[in-house]
């Protein structure tokens, strides 16, 4: 790899033909300049220059270089550019991995607040649930993920990965309109052993055999789905009852199910996930805030009137 120094410096001498001249335009003194030129002929292992009177011409191989040189320099310049933008916030890009009901509340407030704040930073956006999200970001398919636990089936997260929690995401129970259990202020599992059972996303659906069987009974689980438009409309037609988690609450069909608290609470642990030296990049950083202050200003919806 060619020392940038001396390419500016042979770039130098081409345009001015001349060590002395270079030197002068350069602020270096002429054997600084001399030398230079021989450390760069012995990384390209050829002569640049040959000598006619005072005179510098350059060699085949000097020839060949001098037409990339302002090739070269022009994109270091703009490389420069690039970097000291993202260092600014004025540009810069960032992957983010969410799960469904994240995409559909947390990312979005977030992506807003960054574009008022920051509107150089980009940010593309991936869909997926955990544990796969979390080996996207060990894979370098993604930045940033979100992803959630839960306190009973707690998993082992890659050690390279640095977690950063978000909020604490109350479960609920998806009831249809005239439901009994509808009337309320908050359901115990148990009292819904004998129902028919719509199931979401592997980790959830493991979660939710695990809970129901703290209690001493198997759900019958008749549906699943990791469409959580999908589940609702389920149990809207009287198909069955859902566990769900509070975010998506915020897109419930509120004319045909109603939700309840799960009593006592149970809770998911919502967090971000980013490779350690992630951190120090100013974009990753600033998208981070962005999710903890969305994360913070989110009321817990369970703490509203259905």
């Amino acid at each position: 790899m060619f020392d940038s120094r001396h390419i500016r410096t042979f770039h130098e001498v081409v345009r001015t033909r001349s060590y002395s001249a270079a030197a002068q335009a350069l602020g270096y003194t002429q054997p600084a300049i001399s030398q230079q030129m021989k450390a760069l002929e012995r990384e390209v292992g050829t002569p640049l220059f040959t000598r006619v009177g005072r005179r510098l011409r350059l060699t085949e191989a000097g020839e060949t270089l001098a037409r990339h040189t302002q090739t070269i320099l022009g994109s270091m310049s703009v490389a420069r550019e690039q970097m000291a933008a993202i260092a600014r916030l004025r540009t810069g890009l960032v992957r983010v991995c969410a799960f469904p009901s994240a995409n559909a509340t947390l990312v979005p407030e977030a992506m807003a607040l960054l574009a008022v704040e920051h509107p150089g930073i980009r940010v593309e956006l991936l869909e997926d649930e955990p544990p796969d999200s979390l080996r996207r970001v060990v894979q370098g398919e993604s930045d940033v993920t979100l992803a959630f636990t839960y306190p009973g089936l707690r998993e082992e997260v890659p050690g390279e990965l640095v977690e950063i929690p978000l909020l604490e995401d109350q479960l609920t129970v998806l009831l249809p309109v005239g439901h009994p259990m509808a009337r309320r202020r908050a359901v115990q599992l148990g009292d819904l052993a004998q129902e028919r059972w719509i199931a979401g996303c592997l980790r959830c659906r493991t979660n939710f055999v695990h809970e129901c069987a703290q209690l001493g009974f198997t759900p019958d689980i008749v549906f699943t789905t990791d469409d959580n438009l999908a589940v609702q409309a389920l149990v809207a037609q009287g198909l069955g009852v859902a566990m769900m988690p509070g975010l998506t609450l915020s897109f419930l069909r509120r004319d045909k199910v109603r939700w309840r608290p799960l009593a006592p609470a149970s809770r998911r642990q919502v967090s971000a996930y980013v490779l350690r030296e992630h951190l120090r990049i100013p974009a990753t950083a600033r998208l981070l805030e962005a999710l903890a202050t969305v994360a913070g200003r989110r009321a817990d919806p369970t703490e509203r009137e259905s």
